[in-house]
């Protein structure tokens, strides 16, 4: 079996009050990224802003933007230009009023692909996300583009198996996690390391679902939260081929090969051996909170 080589660029950045000004530093960056041979670009959650839902009054509305808009079209232009993919993470304003935690998707063409809204979104101190954002109602989404087949995933998504199963049977060959994700300034948790659980959990998908794993997160401090960065790239079997710092911006570039997907899904036999038969369990919606 021969190699698939692909290359992405996970874009590490931190943010300013001011959708302008970062609208223009993601721009800058990703095309740098493709100068050094990115072919899909991933920005960080909801790229545009600072992370608005640290407050509870939802006074971050006005921030959202429509997709198509101005922000998919400027990507729009870049990436037919670039020759590159790029995936958006946005607020989106629904044209029913209805907001959403999206990613847009520009293929290598400059067309737009359909968004994937958000699934799964977190209500704690600090992470008030339900005022602001309603549930994805598109499901999960594979996008089909001209480098490879791979699945959009944000932020809280990377806590739930299902999601990454789920794209993993639609033929996700890779999985994006746009993030913005951190420590509360000043407190150490009970239960441990936030930071290690969350690249665990991450490349605990990649090993059960035989894909490879892209998590690009913002830095930077912003009020309460001291977002940590540290995005990474990991195989099939949850290895971790490159990371980024933990405290500083970074554009991180790395080549993987999308044929090892076969020779670990071959190998262990995770999918074969599944037996979907015995899960209907899960379709119950258990548990507490």
């Amino acid at each position: 079996m021969g190699k698939r080589l692909l290359t992405v660029g996970l874009i590490q950045m931190s943010t300013v009050e001011d959708p302008a000004a970062n609208l223009n530093k993601g721009l800058w960056l990703v095309k740098a990224a493709a100068r050094k041979g990115a072919e899909i670009v991933c920005l960080p959650e909801l790229f545009r802003t600072t992370y608005f839902p640290q407050s509870a009054d939802a006074a971050g509305q006005r921030r959202s933007e429509t997709i198509p808009g101005e922000s998919t079209r400027a990507f729009s232009e870049l990436a037919r230009g670039s020759g590159v993919v790029v995936i958006v993470p946005l607020y989106e304003r629904a044209p029913d009023g209805r907001l959403f935690n999206s990613a847009a998707v520009l293929d290598a063409d400059g067309r737009l692909l359909k968004a994937y809204r958000k699934v799964h979104i977190p209500h704690d101190p600090l992470f008030y996300e339900q005022n602001y954002f309603r549930p994805g109602d598109r499901g999960f989404l594979v996008y089909r583009t001209r480098f490879a087949s791979f699945g959009v995933l944000i932020c809280f998504d990377q806590w739930f198996p299902e999601a990454a199963r789920a794209c993993a049977l639609r033929g996700a060959e890779i999985i994006f996690y746009p993030t913005a994700i951190g420590d509360i300034a000043g407190k150490r948790p009970a239960e441990g390391d936030w930071r290690d659980a969350w690249m665990t959990i991450q490349r605990s998908h990649a090993i059960a679902n035989s894909v490879h794993v892209a998590a690009a997160n913002r830095v930077g401090r912003e009020r309460a939260l001291r977002f940590w960065g540290t995005s990474f790239v990991s195989d099939p079997f949850g290895n971790v081929l490159k990371q980024a710092s933990r405290g500083g911006e970074e554009t991180l570039i790395a080549t993987v090969d999308l044929s090892h997907n076969d020779r670990v899904r071959e190998g262990w036999g995770f999918m074969r051996n599944r037996r979907p038969e015995c899960y209907r369990g899960l379709l119950l919606r258990g548990g507490k909170g």
